[in-house]
């Protein structure tokens, strides 16, 4: 399988305004790529907008900014008949949008569950099926779904999270089945902790007290140890290479072995280190 060009092709992000999204968006920028990035916040869409293709950098290959809601069907295809109009070569697309939600079964309610597999599961699927017929026009064209090491091992007190990526995971193993033989191939990245502040900054039950979800945030955030620009390194390589699987980060590729190894046990392994992560009940002194 061929790898990319960046210089003069246009890859898509969400996501791009913050976290993985703009780290990556920056590393394309820099090899030449032209870039339609796709966000829900518009002013740093703008600020990273201004930053890659600014006054102060008139070499910079191209940048337009596109602000959607990536729960809304029709606003995402509107926007992608925007993007293919703006970027006639278009031969890459990386999902980087998503948040996480923190509660057991019993705190959540099923519109915050609902809530969250829009953005992450569906949103993904809905600008991959808008932009699809983009990417099959190019000679070559490689698709990077940004899935989680809770696309591998279901942890405790992140069901709607789990229940997302899991399917981010199907989604992007099954189009890639449907697509072999043609031009566009299909990936998925698997991250374990990336120092994004995704669940500093994510959504928790509105039945957990705020103290305590702090508390269970700030001891996931605690177990992450790469940096954002690292995994960004490690996509923009694996959509280049058109790689079908990538794990980031020395956890992910353990959690892929202890999975392998022990399917209906690995719990057993992992409930130790996510203890504080996981309690979304105990209260605080």
């Amino acid at each position: 399988m061929r790898p990319l060009t960046l210089p003069g092709s246009t890859t898509v992000i969400t996501g791009a305004a913050s976290g993985m999204g703009a780290e990556v968006a920056r590393q394309l920028a820099a090899a030449g790529a032209h870039l339609a990035l796709i966000d829900h916040n518009a002013e740093a869409l703008q600020a990273l907008s201004t930053e890659l293709a600014g006054p102060r950098n008139p070499s910079a290959p191209p940048v337009t900014i596109h602000v959607v809601d990536l729960r809304d069907d029709d606003a995402v295809f509107a926007t992608a008949s925007d993007i293919t109009a703006a970027h006639p070569r278009i031969t890459a697309l990386i999902t980087c949008a998503g948040s996480s939600m923190l509660g057991d079964i019993d705190q959540l309610t099923m519109e915050e569950m609902r809530w969250l597999t829009d953005v992450n599961l569906w949103g993904t699927v809905s600008i991959t099926k808008a932009l699809l017929p983009a990417l099959r026009r190019a000679p070559a064209a490689h698709i990077t779904h940004l899935a989680s090491v809770y696309a591998l091992a279901a942890p405790a007190g992140r069901i709607p999270y789990a229940l997302s990526k899991y399917a981010v995971r199907g989604f992007s193993e099954a189009l890639r089945h449907e697509l072999q033989g043609s031009t566009v191939s299909v990936g998925a990245v698997y991250p374990a902790g990336v120092r994004t502040g995704i669940i500093l900054h994510g959504r928790y039950a509105a039945a957990i007290p705020p103290a305590i979800a702090d508390r269970a945030a700030a001891a996931q955030a605690a177990m992450y140890h790469t940096e954002p620009a690292d995994a960004a390194a490690r996509i923009v390589r694996a959509t280049v290479h058109r790689r079908a699987r990538t794990m980031i980060g020395r956890e992910a590729r353990l959690i892929d072995v202890l999975t392998r190894l022990s399917p209906a046990g690995y719990w057993r392994v992992m409930r130790g280190p996510l203890r504080e992560a996981i309690d979304t009940t105990t209260p605080i002194d």
